[in-house]
């Protein structure tokens, strides 16, 4: 099968994964309401939580399985591959950079007046506190699937045609636009060109694969640990005070 039928066929298992995760999860959403009792709104994060894992868990083998229908779907980029020890420490380090692009975009965006902080990131974290089987397809699966369609599909299309910063600026806006909230462009463009800066240069997907699981788990860990980390830094602040 051709590079660009793969391509089509991903990016469709993709969308077919997104929607179809809506009416699993009103199935699970009834289940837990009439058999359960639950809350309304407890319901609605097991069932969001349950389903996105479930369509997660449907679709990364199909697609992982799509990749391999040519031996060379990987091949976009001229020259030789960065050797498997320098795509760990390139995904490591590229973590580090999407973290430093990430608060760079933050101030920038609170110069322009745009409210900082993102509702989804916040969703997400809260259904994880009730349901936290939500982390395997935060942490792992839409790392793993986004690099796949978004870096590889999407950048690595566009930049066989055009050139590494039009295939950057397009597959981050839509990157951007897919998780629903365009008003955080920024912050959602700053990590989307490191981790095709990173694809590029190593010329190995597996190195924005790694600082994207690096940065969603660190987000993750953060967000649910929220309230401890508060706890800790007033209980510094009032450390010092009684020192001084």
């Amino acid at each position: 099968m051709k590079n660009w039928k793969i391509s089509i066929w991903i990016v469709l298992l993709y969308i077919a994964m997104q929607f179809g995760s809506i009416p699993v999860s009103k199935g699970f959403f009834h289940y837990y309401q009439n058999t359960d009792g639950m809350e309304k709104e407890d319901a609605a994060y097991y069932a969001f939580a349950l389903a996105l894992f479930i369509t997660n868990l449907i679709a990364a083998p199909i697609i992982l399985f799509m990749t391999t229908r040519n031996k060379r779907f990987w091949d976009i980029f001229k020259g030789k591959k960065a050797t498997p020890w320098m795509t760990i420490l390139w995904g490591i380090l590229g973590f580090f950079m999407a973290m430093a692009g990430q608060m760079i975009a933050g101030i920038i965006e609170i110069a322009l007046g745009i409210e900082p902080g993102s509702e989804n990131t916040a969703l997400l974290s809260d259904v994880a506190k009730l349901s936290p089987i939500i982390i395997f397809s935060i942490v792992i699966f839409a790392p793993l699937l986004e690099e796949i369609v978004f870096r590889r599909v999407l950048f690595g299309g566009i930049y066989t045609k055009t050139n590494f910063w039009i295939a950057a600026i397009v597959s981050g806006v839509v990157f951007a636009a897919v998780h629903g909230e365009l008003e955080h462009l920024l912050i959602y463009m700053a990590p989307g060109f490191i981790f095709a800066f990173l694809y590029h240069h190593t010329k190995r997907i597996w190195a924005p694969m790694i600082s994207h699981f690096l940065m969603n788990g660190f987000v993750m860990i953060v967000q649910l640990n929220y309230e401890k980390l508060e706890q800790f830094q007033n209980m510094k602040q009032s450390i010092i005070f009684f020192l001084q």
